[in-house]
């Protein structure tokens, strides 16, 4: 008999979202080292962030999601890692979740396979100081497998949408000056990634 996607979702969701909220009481194939294990430990009842954004790779390796983020976000971490096997009444296969942090947002990894892809429907934005920032996180997300778009839009190897935006572009697009926000607008549209001197 046929299993459709949809048929194991429900039962497999609730493992994930339990396995992820809640390690205090779920026993997991924790592939963390014993001094991870401890620090998860002692802080598994403390909340960091309200509400955190899950993202669905089209991979079932959680750590290589968590590694490839982390070389681009250097002031990052990551702060679980767990494996997991479907039990057969939901379709079987191994999948893993992962929790990262990275400039201080934490972010939830699901990793269990090509089901969903990801649009620009919901994209992150990068708050970057300067030009030079700019051009470090565009080339980063760009490059192995990644994409430019249009506007400051790409997309990394995953096919995540990001807007990597420089900060003074903000002012100058809500300017008290019209002529200053024609400008820089007109010239966004010219543009892939953001260069602020083409747009002052």
């Amino acid at each position: 008999m046929k299993t459709s996607t949809f048929t194991f979702l429900p039962v497999f969701l609730i493992a994930i979202l339990m396995g992820c909220t809640n390690t205090s009481n779920k026993q997991v194939n924790n592939t963390n080292d014993s001094t991870s294990n401890q620090q998860l430990s002692k802080n598994s009842n403390k909340m960091i962030q309200k509400i955190t954004p899950c993202l669905w790779a089209e991979t079932t390796d959680a750590k290589a999601v968590v590694d490839y983020y982390l070389s681009i976000f250097k002031d990052g971490k990551m702060k679980e890692h767990h494996q997991y096997t479907n039990p057969p009444e939901a379709g079987g296969g191994k999948f893993e979740t992962a929790v990262m942090e990275i400039n201080g947002v934490e972010f939830s990894i699901l990793a269990a396979g090509p089901y969903f892809k990801y649009n620009e429907s919901v994209s992150f934005v990068i708050n970057c100081k300067d030009q030079e920032e700019v051009d470090y996180y565009w080339n980063a997300l760009t490059t192995n497998g990644g994409q430019e778009s249009a506007c400051g839009w790409c997309k990394d190897k995953y096919g995540l949408s990001w807007q990597v935006v420089p900060t003074e572009y903000f002012s100058l697009i809500n300017s008290e000056d019209p002529k200053v926000r024609e400008k820089a607008l007109t010239n966004t549209l010219k543009q892939k990634k953001i260069i602020l001197s083409e747009l002052k």
